[in-house]
């Protein structure tokens, strides 16, 4: 085959020549051709394919070597040729394959690059020396990664290379010719560099220096048990074989035996602090390694190096911003947590602060050695118990609330309140008023929120644990008595961050509590909502939460007008579960950034934290419904129609309106706006009972109290709607059909008719002998009513030169914001008394305001000249 494809090259006249020959001899040669294998003839074809074009005479030669083997079988020499050469390369290959181990390959490889930087030493390229150091630095530092010892000839090179560096910067001083740039830059750089390494190295190119022999003996006693102790690492026990592996020998990385010691501890703390953070670190074996010296650990000193090192590289294990902590590593670092603070509790002699002096991190220390007798230790228990809280709250944050893995990991809290407590006796202790203002807040943040009956059970734990604290239950006669301990206690202290979150839990508390006074006092005297948008998100996220619970304790406990100017500011905006920290918003024409969507994510709060916005809803909407719905009554110009109290109920009472027809309600909205029109009509009872079918009032702690409430709240305002409505249709009421329609007392009747009058809201005067209202109606001339109108522009043109005029003096403050902190005060005391002595003038169309003062002056000027 490889003669035919040899030839097909040729020209015409020689393939058929060559052809013939072929045919004659396969047809001569029967002895010769039939040994001869098929491996020949291909390795002759790839051969001459593989041959130049250059090479005429020896395919010359080569074609009279086969005519010559055409003529008789002994001439087999070129066959043999190519099937000796074939044999003789696989052999050589066979010979010359040396198995390398990894570290022969990086130790090689060292020592070329090692070569290389002579090489361009010789010729003064620092460029090139710092481009080979950079690698061979990389090939060191991969040497220790794997746990090898390094080898002499890198603290070799260091120690000449430092000598070349001395050198070339004095021979660049005097040389009159300077190097380039370039050249001259990366000196600079390599001198730095080598600095730094040396310094790293400094113990061991002093052992090298002193004697070079006993330090590369030394590393070949450490680098040959290697080999030896590889058969005992891949050696397994067979399945008839029994349980016990006392005879085997924990192997490292490389098959190295690792024996842990006490002797030995701090040398493995400094490799493992060294390979802490970089690429291709194993993190698991770091934990199981420390776990295995903490074993071993003697001396309280060695204890508490050891836990420093755990409980950090439990933390670090899970490197992820996005994922949270696995509950077991959670649940063995809070464990190592309370040992490492009860350590520090029992030996006062040791303590761990984040700023200490200098020490060396491979010798022992004892209290006696100190000069005052303790041994400070560089380390913070409370950005472990931080990390331990936060790592806690993630893993809620990305749980199911819904399942049951939720219900079971918030049995946590339990131990985590008590680690919490135990970091607050130890900073006690230690008498450190930074830290321990730390850990209270994070105590406070726990149990500011929760129920009594949780908080008790949190205390309970506490007390079981045998934790002489100061600040605890059994010392304060209430839950609410510790709340206020606690935030007093923060008050105290130097952080303002931390005095301003205790005043923000300390009013959610008494909101929490129904105490509303309190809590809004508080919220008041405290001028928080003047500073906190300067804030950080998190306290703008708990203020959201404080004034929202506020509202609703307003609304718990009747005050609905409060309740509404309340929770108003928060709905307005139409963010409310963002304002929360309950759900990210998604704007319309505004896309999140992943970076931005991940931080929105970060700092929701737990499902077990969240306000229920729908009673949020709900709370707003039916006290926006008892405010605005008497007001819309008694509003006469569709002008003034449009001036809302609350845009958003008024927006969702303009929608249903517009509906043709109206379906049963179904969801909360629908209950109130249907509620909301029977009101209008005068239909009280219809209301109340919408009102109360709503199902989200069970989830209130007083659901039958808030719900006779709203019942007495809706007949008041069905009332006051009635008059306002149907005044104009009356000359005089009585008082018992308006107390048998609503059926209400006649005291209440009487009360709420005489506080109208008195307001100057319903042009009428009580009969209290016939016991009717005597209603008074003007009827407005047509200048009278141009004049009210016109009264009404400038008044409107009053009050924007009012607030053009306070932007100019208070700056950047907004409107009712001025710059000296009082708030709502919109125009002054002169002009405050102009407005209530109008509104008490006012007569019985005075519902439009001063036009209708200036309207009444004008029509009276007109009668009198008539």
């Amino acid at each position: 085959m490889s003669r035919f494809f040899r030839q097909a090259a040729d020209s015409d006249s020689e393939s058929s020549e060559s052809e013939e020959s072929l045919l004659s001899s396969d047809e001569d040669a029967p002895a010769a051709k039939a040994a001869a294998p098929a491996k020949p003839a291909m390795s002759r074809f790839l051969r001459t394919n593989n041959d130049s074009d250059s090479s005429s005479s020896e395919e010359e030669s080569e074609e009279d070597g086969d005519s010559d083997e055409d003529e008789g079988p002994k001439e087999v020499k070129p066959k043999s040729r190519f099937l000796h050469d074939s044999d003789e390369e696989e052999s050589d290959e066979d010979v010359r394959r040396v198995p390398k181990s990894a570290r022969d390959k990086r130790l090689e490889e060292m020592e070329a690059t090692g070569k290389s930087m002579d090489n361009a030493l010789k010729i003064n390229d620092w460029i090139a020396i710092s481009n080979e150091y950079d690698k061979l630095t990389r090939l060191v530092q991969r040497q220790q990664n794997v746990a090898e010892p390094i080898p002499p000839f890198y603290i070799r090179t260091l120690s000449s290379l430092e000598t070349s560096l001395n050198t070339a910067l004095a021979k660049e001083k005097e040389a009159k010719k300077k190097m380039n740039a370039s050249n001259a830059r990366a000196l600079t750089a390599m001198k730095q560099k080598v600095r730094k390494t040396v310094k790293e190295y400094e113990k061991e190119i002093k052992q090298y220096n002193d004697d070079p022999e006993a330090f590369e003996r030394e590393w070949a006693a450490l680098a040959t048990p290697q080999v030896q102790a590889r058969p005992e690492a891949v050696r397994r026990p067979a399945a008839g074989e029994g349980e016990d592996d006392d005879d085997f020998t924990q192997v490292g990385k490389g098959g190295k035996a690792t024996q842990y010691t006490a002797e030995g501890i701090y040398k493995n703390l400094q490799a493992i602090q060294e390979a802490r953070g970089k690429k291709n670190t194993d993190r698991t074996d770091q934990i199981r390694i420390l776990e295995r010296l903490l074993e071993v650990a003697v001396t309280t000193y060695q204890r508490i190096r050891v836990l420093l090192a755990l409980v950090s590289s439990r933390f670090d294990y899970n490197a992820s911003i996005a994922s949270y902590m696995p509950i077991e590593m959670w649940s063995s670092a809070q464990r190592e947590i309370d040992t490492l603070i009860g350590i520090l509790t029992e030996n006062v002699a040791y303590s761990v602060q984040e700023v200490t002096e200098d020490y060396d991190d491979l010798v022992e220390r004892s209290p006696e050695e100190e000069k005052d007798g303790i041994v400070r230790i560089r380390g913070s228990i409370i950005s472990f118990v931080d990390r331990l809280d936060d790592e806690f709250t993630r893993s809620l944050q990305n749980l199911d609330p819904h399942g049951t893995e939720y219900v079971d990991r918030l049995k946590d809290e339990k131990g985590l309140y008590c680690t919490i407590c135990r970091a607050e006796v130890l900073y006690e202790k230690k008498q450190l008023p930074e830290p321990l203002a730390r850990v209270v807040m994070r105590r406070l943040e726990h149990i500011y929120s929760k129920p009594d009956a949780v908080l008790n059970a949190l205390e309970s734990a506490v007390a079981a644990s045998e934790l002489t604290i100061s600040l605890s239950l059994a010392s304060q006669p209430s839950p609410s008595a510790l709340i206020n301990a606690l935030c007093v206690h923060l008050y105290k202290s130097g952080n303002s961050v931390l005095r301003t979150r205790a005043m923000l839990s300390h009013i959610y508390h008494h909101a929490f509590h129904n105490d509303f006074y309190t809590a809004r006092d508080m919220l008041l005297m405290s001028h928080l909502q003047e500073t906190v948008y300067s804030m950080d998100v998190g306290t703008q996220i708990l203020y959201n939460r404080a004034v929202v619970q506020l509202g609703l304790c307003a609304f718990r406990s009747g005050l609905i007008k409060e309740a509404q100017a309340i929770l108003q500011d928060i709905f307005t905006t139409q963010r409310v579960k963002e304002l929360l920290a309950q759900g990210v918003h998604q704007q319309r024409f505004q896309t999140l950034t992943p970076e931005q969507e991940k931080a929105e994510k970060q700092r929701q709060l737990p499902f077990h934290m969240h306000i229920n916005t729908e009673l949020l809803e709900a709370a707003f909407l039916v006290s926006s419904m008892l405010v605005e719905i008497p007001l819309l009554a008694s509003i006469d110009s569709e002008e003034q129609r449009r001036k809302a109290i609350s845009k958003p109920f008024r927006r969702l009472l303009d929608f249903a309106d517009r509906q043709v027809f109206t379906g049963p309600p179904e969801s909360t909205r629908d209950h109130i706006m249907q509620a909301s029109k029977a009101l209008q009509n005068g239909q009280w009872e219809q209301c109340r009972n919408l009102i109360q079918e709503i199902k989200i009032w069970s989830l209130m702690p007083e659901a039958t109290s808030v719900k006779e409430m709203l019942a007495k709240r809706i007949q008041e305002e069905g009332l006051r709607t009635y008059l306002f409505t149907f005044a104009a249709h009356y000359k005089t009421l009585s008082l018992a059909l308006l107390q048998r329609t609503f059926s209400l007392d006649h005291r209440v009747v009487n009360s709420i008719v005489s506080r109208m009058i008195w307001s100057e809201e319903l042009p009428a005067s009580l009969d209290q002998s016939a016991g009717v209202i005597v209603f008074h109606r003007v009827e407005l001339t047509r200048p009278q009513q141009l004049a009210q109108i016109l009264a009404e522009k400038v008044g409107a043109m009053v009050e924007q030169n009012e607030k053009a005029l306070d932007f100019r003096l208070g700056g950047s403050a907004g409107w009712g914001d001025r710059a000296d902190g009082t708030k709502g005060d919109k125009r002054g005391e002169q002009t405050q008394e102009r407005r209530g002595r109008g509104e008490r003038r006012g007569g019985a169309s005075t519902r439009g305001g001063r036009g209708a003062r200036f309207a009444q002056g004008l029509g009276s000027q007109m009668t009198k000249a008539r």
